[in-house]
């Protein structure tokens, strides 16, 4: 019977992640408003009934699509958290993500988040729920790292952290129209000064 368990929820969670694949590319090319659910089960190739097995409505889907870009931030987080001249390089090269296609696809997937946040209750209620599980993960992570700062001041840097990554994740939308180098070398005294150094 475990057997059983184990190959049903293995099943329906590749039916969740084709459900996610579609809906992604449906969002990416149409926006929220533009893509239905038929179109999405449509690409997925599953029925509507299926969809509706797995995600009660489009906001469940929408939810699960920033639920997962969250924590790969976060595993993005954890695996930089020491490594103050490499988030310098990232900004400086804009390079927030390693896989550039992820990197674009969550960054037009967030941008239609924020936009469809505006009008949509719902889905600014999970925008909001994933910032504040990014913000307080990073927070801990900052917390670990340098005990001597009080929570304010853990929080400022947290933030500080976010505008930077954020905005840089904006700015790709553009060309870029500064040196990476000299950039490099400006993230690099801005990090530098609100981070102490840390005891060996």
């Amino acid at each position: 019977m475990p057997q059983l368990t184990t190959q049903r929820e293995a099943k329906f969670r590749a039916r969740r992640d084709q459900i996610i694949n579609a809906a992604r590319d449906c969002f990416r090319r149409q926006g929220f408003h533009g893509a239905g659910m038929a179109e999405i089960a449509a690409l997925s190739e599953l029925s509507v009934g299926q969809i509706y097995r797995c995600f009660t409505n489009k906001d469940a889907i929408i939810e699960e699509i920033v639920r997962r870009i969250v924590n790969n931030k976060m595993l993005m987080i954890a695996r930089d958290e020491t490594n103050l001249n490499r988030l310098a390089g990232d900004l400086a090269y804009r390079v927030i993500h390693r896989d550039a296609q992820t990197r674009d696809d969550d960054q037009a997937l967030m941008l239609e988040v924020a936009a469809e946040a505006t009008r949509n209750p719902v889905v600014a209620l999970i925008l909001q729920d994933a910032d504040t599980l990014l913000f307080r993960q990073a927070s801990e992570m900052l917390k670990r790292l340098y005990p001597v700062l009080s929570d304010t001041e853990i929080a400022a840097r947290v933030e500080l952290i976010a505008v930077m990554t954020e905005g840089t994740d904006f700015r790709m939308l553009t060309a870029q129209k500064a040196s990476p180098t000299q950039l490099y070398s400006l993230y690099k005294k801005i990090l530098q000064n609100v981070f102490p150094p840390m005891d060996k």
